[in-house]
Order: structure tokens, then sequence, then C-alpha cells
């Protein structure tokens, strides 16, 4: 995992590509092109070695949870008992309730993130930690800042 600003990031073209695939991933290499002043090829190399320096790192699918029959959104905070963290992991990797997983600082070592059913779908799927740790759950109520990319340059505004 680098630490640092990869170098690709110092030119402008390659700036407005990236910000023209974050606003629409599946635009065309053609329309891509043609944002950016520069030929369909060249543009084509250019994504190419965004991707190989793992700059791009892929295109996501975004589907709405609800529609899809998991209406209700939760984080789970997770205290491990002494030795339990790689089965909490190994548990969070199986489960397909689990939409994200990370290890933590604090008195807690994971955050989950849990798309359920329903509320009462909710204790089963919290029964399968706790036999490893104790866990803290909160129901997502909305998300008035839905997942954004990144700013691309230095110059990103504070707040």
């Amino acid at each position: 995992m680098s630490t640092s600003r990869s170098p690709l990031l110092r030119d402008s073209t390659n700036i407005a590509i990236l910000e023209r695939l974050g606003a629409d991933p599946r635009v065309s290499i053609t329309e891509l092109a043609r944002t950016v002043g520069m030929s369909g090829p060249a543009v084509r190399e250019r994504v190419q070695r965004l991707e190989e320096a793992g700059v791009i790192r892929g295109t996501r699918l975004d589907l709405d949870p609800a529609l899809l029959g998991y209406p209700i959104a939760v984080m789970v905070r997770i205290r491990p008992m002494p030795g339990q963290l790689p089965k909490i992991i190994d548990l969070a990797r199986a489960s397909p309730r689990v939409v994200e997983c990370h290890r933590i600082t604090g008195e807690d070592c994971f955050i989950l993130k849990m798309q359920l059913e329903s509320l009462a779908v909710l204790d089963t799927a919290l029964d399968a930690f706790l036999a490893y740790g104790q866990t803290t759950t909160s129901i997502i109520q909305s998300s008035p800042v839905p997942p954004r990319p990144l700013p691309l340059t230095n110059g990103a505004a504070p707040l």
C-alpha cells in the first residue's frame, strides 16, 4: 500500500480523466477522449497506466440494498475476546450480510457495516459474532454524505 501521492496525479490531463471517470465510470473512451481533447488510443493508454499504477483499482456497481431486499443498514463495533481476531475476520468474510469490515484503533478492533432484510434478523446476525467478542450496534437512519470520490488535487478546500 502506497503512502504517497502518485506522480501520475501531477498531470492535469490524468486528473481530468479521473474526474470524468468519477462522474461516470461507464463513459466510453471516445467520449473521454473528447472531454480531455486527446485521441482515443492516447486516453486508453493513460487509463491503462493509471490502472497499472493502482490509482484506478476498478469500477463498482452501485446497487440499492433496499430494492434487493436489504433495507436495514447497521454499523457494528466489535471488541474481540483474547485470541479471537482471526475468527472475527473469517466470519465477516463468510457473512454475505457484511458489506464492509474495517480494523480500527481504540477499545473496539473492528467496525462492520451490515445490510439486513429486517430488524428481525439482527439478533441472528449478531449472535454469530458474540461467540468471539462484544458487539455494539447502531442502526443507520440516513446517509447525508453518500460514498463519493476523494479530491484529486492537493488544493482541496479545508472545512
